[in-house]
């Protein structure tokens, strides 16, 4: 699940309110080392981003089935 993928399932309901998840990051930040994850804190939406090797217990993956 990319960025805008997870924004629009945030707008379906309140999902990650006590954990992240780890997002689809573009190559170009990944050649760099980096990740992009997301929550919903404060009420909002937010995007942030950590290096690839970083690891947090609470921190899933989600994902997209098309069908």
């Amino acid at each position: 699940m990319g960025e805008a993928e997870y924004h629009h399932l945030q707008s379906l309901g309140e999902f990650d309110l006590k954990t992240s998840t780890w997002l689809a990051t573009p190559p170009e930040v990944r050649a760099l080392g980096g990740a992009l994850f997301g929550d919903r804190r404060f009420g909002r939406v937010f995007v942030y981003h950590n290096g690839a090797e970083s690891y947090y217990g609470a921190r899933g993956w989600r994902g997209v089935l098309r069908v």
